[in-house]
């Protein structure tokens, strides 16, 4: 496949639903702790706003955690809440559709590790409804929909998996009763914006203390995870894993994203090392970086309609203009993502 094979393919439009985009390609999330107390400025905005002249179709903010207590243990992680911080975030997306891009805010509880069994119903109504005032500022802000961080071992993940959820009331026990916190969000978010905003899901099997972890070790139970997200509201899956390539389960080369859509016929994102030669644990357990390699295999799958979207991570954390430099063939000016490019963060 030669490389304006593989440009066509990346930045073909696509529309879902009300949400209209120019590519397939999609900006991950990823935390930066750059918003002291909470609150983005101009710094935030400016960085998403290069993205956008560059050829991103759509931009997935870093995890914004929403107004409940134990939704956070970091000062610099921005707010999703309080009259500061929505500011600053009208002032992102102010800039981002300036510059003809698509922005949705990934919105997040990062959850008490491993104590879901402690939260009280009214506990969990009570962070029901935060999502869903965030899901109504994000609206009002005038985003073009939300993610939902329901993936890595966070709140929304730590009620899927079997392993961080004994609870014995309706949230706890099979894999669809350990679904209905989930539900009970996306539905609460779905009532606040309306049938028409999208609303993203993100999921993954893996979880950042435990990358062989999964949700659902077959495509039958994957699908009893999937169908109630569904019937929720979920528009489109965010499927992430560490390596896109790698298949979900033995006897199929479909990957999380591919089975998610065959068992839902839902649009899905993949995520995982894209556009890079090393799993992205290399750099913090090797002190390595990652090189930028060839796409045509991830290309391949998109036309083969295995997914819909494709997520950039740390190759667009270091290169604003990474979808750019794809897109013109200009390979050899794409900046490799080593420790010291990760610190530019620019």
């Amino acid at each position: 496949m030669n490389h304006s094979q593989t440009a066509e393919a990346l930045f073909q439009p696509i529309e879902i639903g009300t949400l209209k985009l120019s590519n397939r390609i999609v900006m991950a999330p990823m935390t930066r702790q750059f918003s002291p107390d909470g609150i983005p400025g101009e710094n935030v905005a400016g960085y998403y706003r290069r993205r956008a002249e560059n050829a991103v179709g759509l931009i997935v903010t870093e995890g914004t955690i929403i107004n409940h207590p134990d939704a956070s243990n970091q000062a610099n992680v921005p707010h999703f809440y309080g009259e500061d911080a929505l500011k600053g975030w009208a002032q992102v997306v102010s800039e981002v559709h300036d510059a003809g891009g698509r922005i949705i805010p990934q919105i997040w509880h990062m959850g008490a590790k491993g104590h879901v069994n402690d939260y009280t119903e009214a506990d969990i109504a009570s962070i029901v409804h935060e999502f869903a005032q965030a899901a109504t500022e994000a609206k009002r802000l005038g985003f073009d929909g939300i993610e939902l961080h329901g993936a890595h071992g966070y709140l929304i993940d730590q009620f899927l998996y079997e392993k961080t959820n004994s609870r014995t009331d309706r949230y706890g026990g099979d894999m669809m009763a350990r679904t209905r916190f989930a539900v009970e969000v996306i539905e609460a978010c779905r009532e606040a914006v309306g049938p028409e905003f999208p609303i993203v899901l993100r999921l993954s099997q893996w979880k950042t203390d435990d990358y062989q972890a999964k949700l659902a070790e077959t495509p039958a139970l994957l699908e009893q995870l999937l169908a109630p997200l569904v019937q929720a509201g979920v528009d489109i899956f965010h499927c992430s894993t560490r390596r896109f390539w790698e298949p979900e389960f033995e006897g199929s080369e479909l990957n999380f994203a591919g089975w998610t859509k065959k068992l839902t016929g839902k649009p899905t994102i993949t995520v995982g090392s894209i556009g890079l030669d090393g799993d992205f644990t290399s750099l913090f357990t090797e002190g390595k970086g990652a090189g930028n390699v060839g796409i045509d295999g991830l290309v391949q799958r998109l036309q083969n309609n295995e997914f819909d979207l494709v997520a950039i991570g740390r190759a667009l954390l270091v290169d604003p203009a990474w979808a750019k430099k794809i897109q013109e063939g200009r390979l050899d000016d794409l900046i490799p993502f080593t420790r010291e490019s990760m610190t530019e963060l620019s």
